[in-house]
């Protein structure tokens, strides 16, 4: 019986119906709850430090706008520090331990970051300290996480599946927005109970994640590369519902096993300064680069400074009042949530990513270089505005902005990572860079922060259209061919395509894109 799941398979050896199945899609679900940590971590101290109990016992609200913006940007960027150590420490931990049991420290440690937090009594330093390993926690496990994924995912599924830690992420980022605007609404400003709920619940995440791991095999792959190939092969029939003598169970240990060889062959047990000198030679350097500036782009878009610092920027565009910028950033997450839900479950591996960054990326800059514009003429960085029609579709642009990010930036960054040269650390100091800057930016250059995020979009559409391949479809394994052939991205893939089609030949694997139009 045909699986509700049933892809069409382009791969080198395509997968049986079977491995179409729910438990895929609960690993990775379950994975993903390292995603929804960051998701409702970034969505809600943005709104929780404007919260009047907040402002009342951490005396924000006795300091000048200059100290009050340089606490804040000290409160959200604690966390994107520690994201980037968390994502250097945990490169040495997944090569030792695996990918689920360092999953699961980092659910404990994003708890004992939580409970620090909600136990400050006023002392600025608790929230620091507690800032800190909760972004250690949220570096390391979106290193992990989409690894993880990766590493257990059938080829023609693996960007859908990746796809669920951004869809994760952007849902635990509507609870973060609505539980501010929540609390505001129903608990007293004088009460410390309205600022402590919020970060309270950042231990809902953390427990799941240790909970829903702990039902998961380790990754298959990882499993093979300790020479545990029996206890691999166990996880891989759980994983794709396939008894032990299954013809794409051993394609699938061989493959693995072959591009492993490869991998040692070509120094990948160096020492660490022959590790990165290897990093450094003809195709693994152009991954790198190219993984290193999809990242960058992904913060330098503005999507952070949205996520962080949103009630700020809704009043720079004259929407004022504490509870009206929490009720604007809410419905921003819920259209940022469904637009990523949409696209990832019915878009991502038909349109593929390379299509989809430059489809993104054009309709994110029209709504960036608006909202400059509109804050330029209206003057909105220095008085409050009229809320005429210009404000309203300053309002939508931002909405506009979210559908386009959720289609390209959103997600496929990390995809593309993922497939092709899992490196963690280029993103979380992006982020520190961006979330640090953003609240001096407003204060500073005003409408020119917009400008600055529009301009590097357009950055953005040069470097994809120049330098990034189509990836669907590809095993892992197959990567290493796309990036051996020179030239420009829109030729590398049909390149690639035509020689993995004569290797298939050779080999006598069947093509199935050939049966299908001969």
């Amino acid at each position: 019986m045909p699986s509700l799941f049933t892809m069409k398979d382009d791969s080198a050896f395509p997968a049986p119906n079977a491995v179409y199945n729910w438990r895929i899609y609960a690993l990775a679900l379950s994975a993903s709850m390292g995603s929804a940590m960051f998701g409702y971590d970034s969505a809600f101290i943005g709104g929780a430090i404007t919260l009047p109990s907040f402002v009342s016992r951490f005396g924000l609200g006795d300091s000048s706008s200059e100290l009050s913006a340089a606490l804040s940007a000290n409160i959200v960027s604690t966390f994107q520090a520690g994201c980037f150590f968390g994502a250097i420490f945990i490169s040495y931990l997944v090569e030792k331990f695996g990918r689920k049991f360092p999953l699961l420290m980092c659910g404990l440690i994003y708890n004992v970051g939580s409970v620090i937090q909600v136990a400050s009594t006023g002392s600025i330093g608790m929230i620091y300290a507690g800032r800190a390993l909760t972004g250690l926690a949220v570096g390391a496990s979106t290193l992990v996480v989409p690894q993880y994924i990766s590493e257990c995912s059938p080829p023609a599924i693996r960007g859908r599946l990746i796809g669920i830690f951004e869809i994760v992420l952007s849902f635990s980022q509507i609870v973060g927005f609505w539980v501010n605007y929540g609390v505001n609404q129903n608990i007293s400003g004088n009460s410390d109970a309205q600022w402590r709920i919020p970060f309270a619940l950042q231990l809902i995440p953390g427990s799941f994640l240790i909970a829903f791991m702990l039902t998961q095999p380790e990754s298959p792959r990882w499993l093979i590369k300790a020479g545990k190939t029996d206890e691999a092969i166990k996880s891989l029939c759980k994983i794709r519902r396939l008894p032990l003598e299954d013809d794409y169970i051993a394609w699938e240990v061989s493959a693995v096993k072959e591009q492993l060889n490869h991998e040692s062959e070509s120094g990948a047990n160096r020492s660490l300064r022959g590790k990165f000198k290897e990093m450094l030679e003809k195709g693994n350097r152009e991954r790198l680069i190219l993984g290193m500036s999809l990242m960058l782009l992904q913060n330098l878009s503005g999507i952070n400074a949205l996520n962080y610092y949103s009630p700020t920027i809704f009043k720079s565009i004259g929407f004022s009042g504490v509870s009206v910028g929490l009720l604007a950033t809410g419905v921003f997450g819920i259209v940022k949530a469904l637009a990523t839900l949409v696209y990832m479950c019915f878009g991502i591996d038909k349109l593929g990513r390379r299509r989809s960054l430059l489809i993104g990326s054009t309709g994110a800059l029209v709504a960036m270089f608006y909202l400059g514009g509109y804050s330029k003429v209206s003057g909105s960085f220095n008085h409050t505005v009229v809320q005429d029609g210009g404000a309203y579709v300053a309002i939508i642009m931002i909405y506009v902005f979210s559908v386009f990010y959720a289609m390209s930036w959103n997600g496929i960054p990390w995809i593309f990572c993922a497939e092709v040269f899992p490196t963690g650390v280029r993103s979380w100091l992006a982020q520190f860079i961006i979330v640090y800057s953003t609240p001096y930016m407003m204060k500073n250059i005003t409408y020119g922060t917009f400008i600055f995020f529009g301009t590097s979009l357009v950055v953005g559409i040069l470097v994809v259209f120049l330098f990034v391949p189509e990836t669907r479809g590809f095993s892992l394994e197959e990567m290493d061919i796309l990036f051996s052939i020179r030239g420009l991205a829109a030729n590398q893939r049909k390149k690639a395509d035509d020689t993995i089609a004569s290797q298939r030949a050779a080999e006598n694997v069947v093509d199935i894109k050939d049966t299908e139009y001969s």
